[in-house]
């Protein structure tokens, strides 16, 4: 597979205001209290472009998504969801919720909202003392438990008024025997895929070219930067709490930094590659990316490319096929990442 190499002025762009991530999570320590954070990106030299001056991505190959190809070469290409599930076998909880660890070993819980309140958020602590807010809503969704084997606290926090919150059920699990690459296999909350997804059935016909796992990263990450231009005018007003929906990523053609962190997460654990959707610092701009694990080397943090004889740290949003002008305008460039938040 050709492998496409990226411009020497992407990896020496300075970072000088803010990309859409994840919002820092809520603070809800104190039962009545708690201080949200909202989400917002610095305004570029000049106004963001409109919709009609965002360039238009153009299609890398004729890889489509209607139907599955078979693999060209010795690497199977079926794709492999994980559905998570909670089959009750050891919960906690009380009338306002439900945790079901029974799969905690696979690197994940699930929390299930029985209330009626609007805004309601959950917390999870782990052993490395790191804490993850989500928003949560009626219905089973998927947490990842990316602190490994220890102790973790979690809480479910109802809204009273304004930006105060209450706890509606707090738990404490001492929890053994996580797998290492189990929660960056499975799908969840910000990297929500199923088996009918268009992205699962892109990355297998990407694959079905590819020798090995490395060829596919490779597949995979230039198919989404030739394909899948910077949103400008959703950086400016992306909202706190925001998801992905991946789908529609991939057919809108148009992301920020989380959706092209989890629309390619998505891809490659759909192709067994253990992905971690990171949330963090390039420099001082609060941003997204990936790391893979490979077999051959181990983890690689952030998306990385390889021109066949070393390594480069970039990630797919600054590989992205968009005005390099512009895009240094909204985020960093990835030189000095640090990762807070794993998903």
């Amino acid at each position: 597979m050709k492998k496409k190499l990226l411009s020497p002025l992407l990896a020496a762009m300075l970072a000088v205001s803010a990309c859409a991530a994840p919002a820092p999570p809520v603070s809800v320590d104190e039962p009545a209290t708690s201080t949200a954070n909202t989400q917002t990106s610095a305004k570029a030299e000049t106004t963001a472009a409109s919709a009609e001056d965002t360039p238009v991505a153009t299609a890398q190959a004729p890889v489509g998504y209607d139907s599955l190809k078979p693999s060209n070469t010795g690497r199977d290409n079926t794709p492999v969801c994980l559905t998570p599930e909670a089959p009750g076998t050891a919960t906690d909880g009380n009338e306002l919720a439900t945790i079901d660890y029974s799969n905690a070993a696979d690197g994940y819980i699930m929390v299930n909202y029985l209330g009626s309140n609007e805004k309601v958020k959950l917390q999870i602590t782990g052993s490395n003392g790191v804490t993850y807010t989500y928003n949560i809503v009626n219905g089973w969704a998927t947490f990842p438990l990316t602190s490994g084997d220890g102790n973790y606290d979690i809480s479910v926090c109802e809204n009273i008024e304004g930006k105060k919150y209450a706890i509606a059920f707090t738990t404490s699990l001492s929890l053994t025997g996580i797998s290492e690459y189990g929660p960056y296999l499975h799908p969840n909350q910000y990297v929500n895929y199923n088996s009918d997804c268009k992205v699962v059935t892109l990355a297998a016909n990407i694959a079905a070219d590819c020798e090995d796992d490395l060829a596919v990263v490779n597949g995979v990450y230039n198919y989404i930067i030739s394909n899948i231009t910077y949103d400008y005018a959703k950086a400016d007003s992306v909202q706190s709490g925001y998801l992905s929906d991946v789908d529609t990523i991939l057919t809108s053609g148009t992301g920020i930094c989380l959706d092209y962190s989890a629309v390619m997460t998505s891809m490659l654990r759909s192709q067994r590659i253990p992905t971690r959707l990171e949330v963090g610092y390039a420099g001082e701009v609060y941003h997204a990316w990936i790391s893979v694990y490979l077999d051959e080397v181990g983890w690689l943090n952030g998306i990385i490319q390889f021109d066949g004889t070393s390594w480069s740290l970039v990630d797919p949003t600054f590989g992205a096929s968009t005005d390099e002008k512009k895009l240094k305008s909204y985020i960093g460039d990835g030189s000095n990442y640090a990762t807070k938040y794993i998903y």
